[in-house]
């Protein structure tokens, strides 16, 4: 009895989970993010003049039309557990809003709630403080900037309840002062802001009377606008004259375990034949895609190694939404005012010779740079001499806890050769977000002074390091790199390299 009650029980979790599977299959996860595409579109076109911008890496899958992106991540937001990160401030934010007038931020969620923690609680914080930090608490900086009498209180969703609101509220100001002593360019944003930042939200519950939109110019204040995609009906089953389909809310999230190679980006190239498909067809129609993507760029001579369905803790992930023809290098220096054209490709920092890139570009340099390759995969350039490029397979801290420490020696070595020489140096992983940010700091605090002034590592050398400094220069970093996404794993053995610590030894 007690065999057949194992065998039933087990024969029960079968039928569960193939209903799951069934239910969060690939044309499902595709028509889902088409139909709450339609939403977010709705919303931009009631402020066509603000910029939109996806919450990485969920929120890229909602619209062909992004101008830029962020990273407010959901842990900071998350109840009882309110943080907020130097590591992540996402300033490039509050600067555009205030260059603009406002902006659109997208991003979804699969836990049935409104709004997803990353543009709740999560961003209040950045935000929030840029403008308690930037001085405008009480009188705007910018003489032109009319009237000082701004309200710059703390504005929270009508779903906080009063206890959480008293647990932010504590919090400011020590938040405050981590936020100074970052060395984040607040006086820019200060410089810039007419009006002090809000955020307002809107989802799909959201009731918006068309005839009384207000202009975004209009407000006393600058809008942040946090869209969530989701729908709160959940998994739900939709009918069309030609199939039937299941809702799968925020199915943006975790791509590796279901996009099989696609990315936003040959989505919307290709959603009409993807949606058309239906769900018996789509996963073919899938693969068709990919495999004729990465002929195309094997024959471009790009890295375009065989894909596999499998999921991968640290996937190689194509271009996002920007890079869609081959980006050729200006073979010249560049000079400041010439970084404009490699916004969102190719991120110099300030007024170095140092950049951060994805392997993609990277392998589209000019000849007369050199390449620090952390990609796990190698590629062939041409280059004037075979010793301006060096690869290190550096593996993400998930995969293996040292792999960045063990090669970080190498790599500052070469970096310094390099530099020594005024040569332009190219740091590159796979996706430009995590290792290669890593490494260009751990080069940056080595090898340059707090002014940004290549020193070869005279002023380190007379200084030891903290955290907070690590933290200051990662702050400066991600001005300029803002899809940087460097993980605590990776950060914790830049700061263990840096401090001279060797790799442990195995017992």
């Amino acid at each position: 009895m007690e065999e057949e009650g194992q065998r039933r029980s087990q024969s029960i979790y079968k039928i569960c989970r193939s209903i799951k599977r069934r239910d969060s299959s690939l044309y499902n996860a595709l028509r889902s993010i088409y139909e709450d595409s339609i939403f977010v579109g709705e919303i931009a076109q009631l402020w066509p003049e603000l910029p939109l911008l996806a919450n990485l890496r969920c929120g890229l899958w909602y619209s062909p039309n992004f101008h830029s992106n962020c990273y407010f991540k959901s842990t900071d937001g998350h109840t009882n557990n309110l943080s907020f990160s130097t590591a992540r401030l996402n300033l490039h934010v509050a600067l555009l809003a205030a260059q603009k007038g406002g902006c659109i931020i997208v991003d979804s969620t699969r836990k049935g709630k409104r709004f997803p923690d990353s543009i709740g609680f999560s961003f209040l914080g950045a935000h929030y403080h840029s403008q308690r930090q930037s001085g405008i608490l009480n009188e705007p900086v910018n003489p032109d900037q009319g009237s000082s009498d701004w309200d710059c209180s703390l504005h929270l969703p009508l779903w906080v309840s009063q206890t959480e609101k008293e647990m932010i509220e504590k919090r400011l100001e020590g938040w405050d002062m981590e936020l100074e002593a970052s060395g984040a360019d607040i006086a820019s944003i200060a410089l810039a802001l007419r009006k002090p930042l809000r955020p307002l939200w809107i989802s799909q519950k959201t009731v918006i009377w068309l005839n009384e939109v207000p202009e975004y110019d209009s407000w006393d204040f600058t809008p942040i606008i946090l869209v969530s995609t989701s729908s709160l009906s959940g998994s739900q089953k939709r009918t069309t004259s030609e199939f039937s389909w299941n809702y799968i809310a925020g199915a943006g999230d975790d791509e590796e375990s279901w996009a099989r190679g696609l990315t936003p980006d040959l989505f919307w190239k290709h959603v009409n034949d993807i949606i058309s498909s239906g769900p018996d067809t789509c996963n073919q129609k899938i693969a068709n895609i990919v495999e004729k993507d990465r002929v195309c760029r094997a024959h471009r001579g790009e890295h375009a190694p065989q894909l596999s369905v499998r999921a991968s803790k640290c996937p190689e992930k194509a271009n996002e939404f920007l890079i869609g023809e081959s980006l050729q290098l200006d073979s010249r220096t560049v000079h400041e005012g010439d970084k404009s054209s490699y916004h969102h490709c190719i991120s110099f920092l300030g007024s170095t010779n140092i950049a951060v890139c994805k392997s993609l570009l990277a392998m589209e340099a000019p000849p007369n740079c050199c390449i620090l390759n952390c990609d796990r995969e190698s590629f062939s350039v041409s280059l004037h001499n075979p010793g301006m490029y060096l690869h290190l397979p550096i593996l993400d801290s998930k995969l293996d806890r040292f792999s960045l420490l063990r090669n970080l020696p190498s790599a500052l070595n070469f970096a310094r050769s390099q530099l020594r020489q005024g040569n332009t140096l190219l740091i590159c992983c796979c996706n430009g977000e995590d290792i290669s940010v890593c490494v260009c700091l751990a080069v940056y605090t080595s090898f340059f002074d707090e002014a940004g002034n290549f020193d070869d590592g005279r002023s380190f050398a007379k200084r030891e390091l903290t955290k907070l400094e690590l933290r200051r220069r990662l702050v400066f970093l991600c001005k300029y790199i803002i899809n940087a996404r460097p993980s605590r794993g990776n950060l914790k053995q830049v700061f263990a390299c840096l401090g001279g610590e060797s790799v442990p030894s195995v017992s």
